[in-house]
């Protein structure tokens, strides 16, 4: 595993096209999947990471808390199965099927499409307005893996609620943080570079310390 951040693509980019299966329907999906939909969610997502495995629960609310409203969610997860068979397209289907999932999970086989949304990290979220322009990308909330925070969505969340409602949504964006995409030997993008790696073991390091700093200087300024 190698800690890797979001790639923090532009806000403004357009949305970009793919044709993917759902490894529980078999049905295509693509953009126009979603074009009745006022806001659209993509979330490159995994089976065997623990940071996806800290939120996976969440990520299944969200999908019950937005299912009445005009928010498309779509979760592509792009690891090579071949390195890593967690994540293939069966045991794809069952992560899906056993968190209920209500919307569709897609396996990006050629890894394309997480190149052309430079998704970097597992999770990996990317939210675009009704003209399909990005306005959001990077963490669902502060949580992580043992840094006792809970998981509650809050700053995906936020950002939905301001499309869905006409809204600007905040530029303040912080990047997500995980597990490297596994990507296929040879097949590496160039924006996964050993800097954004070490980025993200600083970015990790600095959310695990700095609640228990906080916390020891409360305790020595009291006393």
């Amino acid at each position: 595993m190698a800690l890797t951040p979001s790639t923090m693509l532009e806000l403004g980019t357009p949305a970009f096209d793919f044709q993917l299966v759902d490894v529980v329907s078999g049905k295509t999906i693509s953009l126009a999947t979603f074009s009745n939909c006022k806001a659209l969610l993509i979330m490159f997502i995994c089976q065997h990471c623990p940071f996806v495995q800290h939120v996976k629960h969440e990520l299944a609310r969200i999908g019950r808390d937005y299912a009445s409203k005009s928010l498309g969610i779509v979760a592509i997860s792009a690891n090579d199965a071949q390195q890593h068979p967690q994540d293939s397209p069966e045991n794809l289907k069952a992560m899906a099927e056993e968190l209920q999932f209500n919307f569709p999970l897609c396996y990006d086989y050629t890894q394309s499409t997480a190149k052309a949304y430079k998704a970097a990290c597992t999770p990996d979220f990317f939210l675009f307005n009704a003209e399909r322009k990005l306005v959001y990308r990077g963490q669902l909330d502060s949580s992580r893996p043992g840094n006792n925070v809970p998981v509650s969505g809050c700053d995906l969340r936020a950002a939905i609620d301001a499309v869905l409602t006409d809204q600007p949504v905040n530029p303040d964006q912080k990047p997500s943080i995980g597990c490297n995409i596994k990507w296929k030997p040879g097949n590496e993008p160039d924006y996964y570079t050993g800097a954004s790696r070490r980025q993200g073991i600083f970015n990790f390091i600095n959310d695990q310390l700095k609640p228990r700093f906080q916390s020891l200087f409360r305790t020595t300024t009291r006393g």
